[in-house]
């Protein structure tokens, strides 16, 4: 894929990475292991509360042809097919999900130098038809995604974005939900060496007249630990920490409190992901 604007996925991205990724209140174990075929193979559990959900997925790549296979505890057999650049810029997707007759998709991708266009369509009688599409260059991009159900007729997704970069400095701002939400997101790298950055997203919901700020950073307290912290107006303070103990091979504790009520139970997140 050639540098240009990227995709409609893109816009505002770094900001809510720094915001909301790797953030959690549940207990998550995963390992990954590689066969001598070249499959790798990733067993991963989460438990939410009382209740314990599991998966087991495989990818075995074969020169630009990725087929990513995952079965979950609800028997559910997911499965995406990727093929890489048959063409300069090009990528298609190819997926459906057993046994929901209804939902295999065809995507396809393009980046080029000042676009990026993604579509997709449902392998149905009356699929759901989706476009998402960027212009422009690596420090200003226009966006639009869509979604179209042929079936009633309806438009069922309506965005815009606006994206700008200025070397350490990403701002972007978002039209969502058919135009009754607006995003604004900013993100600024404070220091490399460290990976020292903050960020921040508002968002205001025309229908509730309600406006929701997060505030975030993170920091690297040395190359193999880093911290990050959030706040929102809504009185939520969440802290994480991630430790690479071994290379590929990260442990993350995270934890949320509501200021406006102390006296509540801390919420504490674990994760644990083992690579070879």
């Amino acid at each position: 894929m050639g540098k240009g604007p990227g995709l409609y996925t893109d816009i505002g991205k770094k900001a809510r990475d720094l915001l909301y990724k790797d953030y959690q209140g549940d207990h998550k174990f995963t390992v990954t292991t590689y066969t001598s075929t070249g499959v790798a193979i990733t067993s991963s559990g989460i438990k939410k509360g009382e209740l314990f959900l599991a998966d087991v997925s495989s990818q075995f790549k074969n020169k630009n042809i990725t087929t990513d296979v995952k079965v979950d505890t609800s028997s559910n057999l997911f499965t995406t097919i990727t093929i890489d650049e048959p063409a300069p810029g090009l990528k298609t997707i190819f997926s459906f999900k057993v046994p929901d007759q209804r939902s295999g998709k065809v995507e396809l991708q393009y980046q080029h130098e000042y676009a990026g266009i993604s579509t997709s369509i449902g392998l149905t009688a009356n699929p759901i038809v989706n476009f998402s599409g960027v212009v422009g260059k690596n420090c200003i991009a226009l966006g639009t995604d869509l979604s179209f159900d042929t079936a009633s007729g309806n438009f069922t997704k309506l965005n815009a974005g606006l994206s700008y970069n200025h070397g350490d400095l990403l701002a972007a701002l978002t039209l969502n939900d058919k135009g009754d939400s607006l995003n604004a997101s900013y993100y600024h790298t404070v220091s490399p060496l460290t990976n020292t950055a903050v960020g921040a997203e508002l968002t205001h919901s025309f229908s509730s007249n309600e406006n929701t700020l997060t505030i975030g950073t993170q920091h690297a307290l040395d190359p193999l630990t880093s911290v990050k912290a959030r706040v929102n107006s809504f009185g939520k303070a969440s802290a994480l920490i991630q430790h690479e103990w071994r290379p590929k091979s990260l442990f993350t504790i995270s934890g949320e409190v509501d200021t406006r009520a102390i006296e509540k139970s801390a919420k504490i997140g674990l994760a644990l992901a083992l690579k070879p």
